[in-house]
């Protein structure tokens, strides 16, 4: 199934590429052989439930931790090696409050980090501070969650940087600010070229703006691949069929879910949909419809399926 779910085009250019990538704390894994690959001008979201190795992934690929094995490339640069290269053409959004000194106001905070990146747009600073209705004579450590989170993304946003990295951008936040976030962010892909790697568990909020997808449980990427290809081939079949039916030994290691709901089989299948139904009713079951999964569903599957 796994080889099923690795389907990102290998001769496509990489904004981000990892491999064989470990890391620990004590005994703990937090990252197993992963293999990521982040096509140029996606946007990528990686998935997975709270420990699941993705802010490990992000502090890697700013070279904050390093690895106890493996390798990371942004842009084709080493993360290691050229380190500094790779942060200046980084936006990132951490997961928590992450930037130095908080006695600073708002407006030494912009400027304290507009020296770092030659690239700062102070016009596009400027709106997006008028946007976010951030008051920048407040001390830092004055700003409530939402505050923070919106400075955070003019922080990561003004120098239009080619890979932002967002950790959970909106963990936290009311509503409202919710919708800011993702209008913002919108409006910054649609005049910005940028790659966008976001570690979410929220799927929801981000599928109209997806266009990857990664599925991260217990530090191994279980799967990697659009979202069209994902719709296409991931769906969901209603069927009847006798007590003792166990299904077609043809789908063995493509079923991911198989329930029953008022008497009727359920089953979530990968594969061409004509394909699936055939071998479906040619071992006896009746198929009364089929449909592909919003995009949360299709993920909370894949975290849940059986072979894993």
């Amino acid at each position: 199934m796994k080889d099923h779910l690795m389907q990102v085009d290998t001769g496509a250019p990489l904004a981000v590429a990892t491999g064989g990538i470990v890391k620990r704390y004590g005994d703990q894994v937090a990252l197993d052989g992963l293999d990521l690959a982040v096509p140029e001008g996606s946007v990528y979201a990686l998935v997975g439930e709270n420990g699941a190795g993705k802010t490990t992934l992000m502090r890697l690929l700013l070279d904050l931790v390093r690895p106890e094995s493996g390798w990371a490339r942004a842009f084709g640069l080493d993360v290691r090696r050229d380190g500094p290269r790779v942060r200046s053409g980084i936006g990132y959004v951490p997961e928590h409050r992450d930037w130095g000194p908080t006695w600073m106001k708002v407006s030494r905070l912009f400027r304290h980090y507009r020296v770092y990146y030659p690239a700062w747009d102070d016009d596009y600073a400027a709106a997006l501070v008028e946007r976010f209705e951030i008051d920048v004579d407040r001390p830092v450590e004055k700003l409530s969650k939402g505050q923070a989170r919106r400075v955070q993304l003019v922080l990561a946003l003004a120098h239009r940087p080619p890979l932002l990295l967002l950790d959970e951008p909106t963990e936290g936040l009311d509503p409202l600010v919710r919708d800011r976030v993702h209008r913002a962010l919108a409006d910054h892909l649609a005049t910005t070229d940028t790659t966008v790697l976001l570690a979410t568990h929220h799927v929801h909020e981000v599928a109209t703006l997806v266009d990857h997808i990664g599925v991260l449980s217990r530090g191994i990427l279980r799967a990697q691949l659009s979202t069209d290809m994902l719709s296409h081939r991931l769906r969901r079949y209603r069927l009847e069929a006798p007590s003792d039916w166990a299904g077609p030994a043809s789908l063995n290691g493509l079923v991911v879910q198989r329930r029953t709901e008022g008497g009727v089989g359920v089953w979530t299948v990968w594969g061409e949909e004509h394909e699936v139904r055939q071998a479906l009713e040619s071992s006896g079951a009746r198929v009364r419809d089929t449909a592909a999964l919003p995009l949360e569903q299709a993920v909370l599957a894949l975290l849940a399926r059986e072979d894993r």
